[in-house]
């Protein structure tokens, strides 16, 4: 039997220390492979930590952004919704019709010294604003002016103007107009329009101007508006226009205006006549009368006045009732004021317009 023959110590020697070698160099690799993966390990702990803490300064910068926006966003809405409410409120009244874009400002309450001279300042504007004001009815007597004015109720001073020549010529006094025919006076008034009610009341007036008066029309106001047809109105009208003796005209232009200046608050004739002639010295009532007529029919409308045009505007509390552009107002405008022919067929020879055209023949 063959034996193996054994290795020599230093051999054995030799195995055991390499052995030891590989063996203490696996375990330093090993260790080096934990040490190694520990720090990658952290590193990427690390890395995380930092992703995140990254994550959240981008998210707080992006909550502090979008605060920033919204403050922004609601501080504009703030302010469009007011620039809105603004633009809205005056826009509503405007639709309503009571304001135009353009309103005057606020007055403060007036004290009755004030208001006079304000009324005062406002009729010396009248006055050289119109320094040709006169009563628009053609008429050559205090007969005729009469019947004119009788005529004028409900209808314009230029209807009577175009019917009067024709009516005058056929009875020129009151005894020739009381002894007319009724259906005649009638067809020669007509175009007046209330023909049949006006045609009494000429007829009756007549009458008693020529059994009462002598044919003459009375001075005085007491026994003018004992005439039929006749009331405060027409008696002032001729008081002033045919005597010289002062009086106020209360028609529904000079109502209408004496309101909107806040000379009274009434709406009766007789009331209003009343409280401008506190205002007013008796010297200045018939033209005052004349020019606040003239104002209200080519400026200061009834349904919509001139208020861009008016030469008082500054003077007046109902500015900013009617059209306030300049451009607008100037189109709103009658008469001489408006390039257009005025009421009388035969206007004074101070009166800056054209004369108005006869009737035209049916």
């Amino acid at each position: 039997m063959n034996e193996t023959p054994e290795k020599p110590a230093a051999a054995k020697k030799a195995t055991a220390k390499k052995t030891a070698t590989k063996i203490a160099t696996k375990t330093a690799a090993k260790k080096t492979a934990v040490k190694k993966t520990a720090a990658t390990k952290a590193a990427a702990k690390k890395t995380a930590a930092t992703k995140a803490a990254a994550k959240k300064t981008a998210a707080t910068k992006a909550a502090a952004k979008k605060a920033a926006t919204t403050k922004t966003t609601a501080k504009k809405t703030t302010a469009g919704t007011s620039a809105k409410k603004a633009t809205a409120k005056p826009a509503a009244k405007a639709a309503a019709g009571k304001t135009p874009a353009k309103k005057a400002p606020a007055r403060k309450p007036e004290s009755r010294a004030a208001m006079v001279r304000r009324a005062r300042r406002i009729n010396r504007e009248l006055a050289e604003l119109y320094p040709y004001a006169h009563p628009e009815l053609d008429f050559t007597n205090s007969f005729e002016l009469l019947v004119a004015t009788v005529l004028s109720a409900q209808t314009t001073d230029l209807r009577v103007n175009q019917t009067t020549p024709r009516l005058f010529a056929v009875c020129p006094t009151p005894e020739d107009m009381a002894a007319m025919d009724p259906e005649r006076l009638e067809e020669l008034i007509r175009p007046t329009g209330f023909f049949r009610a006006k045609a009494k009341s000429l007829l009756g007036l007549s009458a008693a101007l020529r059994d009462r008066f002598g044919g003459e029309v009375p001075g005085r106001l007491e026994d003018l508006v004992t005439l039929p047809g006749v009331g405060r109105k027409t008696a002032n009208v001729v008081l002033g226009n045919a005597f010289g003796v002062p009086g106020i005209t209360v028609d529904t232009h000079f109502g209408r205006l004496a309101r909107r200046f806040g000379w009274t608050t009434a709406e009766d004739a007789e009331k209003v006549e009343a409280d401008v002639a506190e205002i007013f010295p008796k010297s200045e009532w018939t033209m005052l009368s004349h020019r606040v007529v003239f104002h209200g029919r080519r400026v200061c409308h009834s349904r919509k006045p001139a208020c861009g045009a008016c030469a008082i505007a500054p003077l007046c509390p109902a500015y900013g009732e009617g059209e306030t552009d300049p451009e607008k107002a100037k189109k709103l405008l009658k008469y001489e004021l408006g390039g257009k022919p005025g009421q009388r067929l035969k206007p004074p020879a101070d009166y800056p317009g054209q004369p108005a055209p006869p009737m035209a023949a049916s």
